[in-house]
């Protein structure tokens, strides 16, 4: 098939993957069943396009025997298989049996996402203006994240029209996750669908679908993009957290023991032990900014579910944690809204703490965390109207979110 492929543009190419597996199975009326089989199907699906993975237990079968180097690539959790499967790529003297001709650029130093064209389901080709366009605006909003890398325009719609392998596209343009979805109009409505996916594994992290008139397109593609948007950097967020919490301590960098900290942020009785995660992170990076903010938003909590042991102290640890984070802040949103939150906590200028969560919205309009936080300091400032005002916002970007309660003026935190 290498062979054949030869010179053939990337859509026209035909590209085999193989899952080889050893188990037991049931044969019935000519065909065959079994878990021996489901693996061996999953297997298939984490294979290269014209690559072999196969289960431990044929390596172990086949070690020695033939002219075969057999790479292993980890445990894997392959859908709809309970236990976890280890599982191997099949090498030859020349390389692995993948292709190699579908290979592109590394992986980003950071989170990274590319948004395919969406399909335009509405029969009426007149309507792909529509589609492209709520694409465009979706990478717009998603440009606004920070920590983000996200692929231009130009690349991803080179895929429009196309029937593409989301693995395929992940490593051509070098990214960790993809969003594709689909557009349909229909009498005056419109029905949006997306979904994220893993590019690494094909796992799906997200999906969910967006109604709404057609009456003001324009404002129908803003609200869509910031829900998007809203969603998305939470559930990718999610996902780099749980790769990081797979690997061994020993390997952990300064973002490691980011992610490993933010994860504990769940549960109150964790907060000490991810103060202490994020302090070793700024040893290493003293100028880690979400390090810095994250940790000053830490002493915060401890202080407000009165788990402190000596709150003069973490009050005053606090307060530096977020001064130092804004000196390295420059335009990152959450930064600048988290290092706010705590000052404004610890007797800051709640105006001035104020004027830098508008400017972190400024720069983030899809910030659900921020418009929280701009609700509980417009709540600590006497505006009652516009906190709730935020807060719907906050609720809106993240629909699943957990809004914060307030006790006798005092913010008690939030699932943001």
């Amino acid at each position: 098939m290498p062979l054949r492929n030869t010179g053939f543009p990337p859509d026209s190419r035909i590209e085999f993957r193989i899952g080889i597996n050893m188990g037991d199975i049931v044969v019935e009326d000519g065909d065959i069943f079994g878990d021996g089989v489901n693996v061996a199907a999953r297997l298939e699906g984490v294979a290269e396009p014209g690559g072999i993975c196969v289960a431990a237990r044929v390596q172990e079968d086949v070690a020695g025997r033939l002219d075969l180097v057999l790479e292993d690539i980890g445990v894997q959790q392959l859908r709809n298989i309970a236990r976890p499967v280890r599982a191997y790529r099949v090498m030859t003297a020349g390389g692995p049996t993948a292709v190699q001709a579908s290979s592109g650029p590394p992986l980003p130093d950071k989170p990274s996402i590319a948004v395919l064209p969406f399909a335009n389901m509405s029969g009426d080709p007149e309507q792909e203006y529509f589609a492209d366009g709520m694409v465009e605006e979706i990478i717009t909003a998603l440009s606004r994240i920070r920590w983000l890398f996200v692929i231009a325009r130009n690349s991803t719609f080179t895929y429009k029209g196309q029937a593409f392998d989301v693995k395929r596209v992940g490593r051509e343009l070098g990214v960790r996750y993809v969003l594709e979805g689909s557009v349909r109009k229909a009498s005056g409505r419109v029905r949006i669908t997306a979904q994220l996916i893993d590019a690494t594994d094909g796992a799906h992290l997200w999906a969910d679908r967006f109604d709404g008139s057609l009456e003001d397109v324009f404002d129908l593609q803003d609200n869509v993009a910031a829900s998007v948007a809203g969603v998305i950097e939470p559930a990718v967020q999610a996902a780099e957290t749980a790769r990081s919490a797979g690997r061994p301590t020993r390997d952990l960098t300064a973002y490691d023991l980011y992610l490993r900290a933010w994860a504990m942020t769940s549960s109150a009785r964790q907060f000490r032990e991810a103060l202490g995660l994020l302090e070793q992170a700024v040893a290493r990076d003293p100028r880690y900014g979400p390090a810095l903010a994250q940790a000053a938003i830490c002493c915060v909590r401890l202080l407000v579910d009165g788990r402190s042991k000596d709150p003069n102290v973490d009050a005053l640890k606090g307060a530096d944690f977020a001064r130092r984070a804004l000196e390295v802040a420059g335009d990152d949103p959450v930064i600048l809204a988290n290092a706010a939150q705590a000052l404004a906590y610890f007797g800051e200028d709640i105006g001035a703490m104020m004027a830098l969560v508008d400017r972190a919205l400024a720069l983030n309009p899809s910030f659900a965390r921020g418009w929280h936080i701009s609700g509980a300091l417009r709540m600590w400032s006497g505006e009652p109207d516009i906190a709730i005002e935020h807060l719907e916002a906050a609720v809106r970007l993240s629909p699943r979110a957990r809004v914060g309660v307030y006790r006798s003026g005092t913010f008690l935190g939030s699932a943001f």
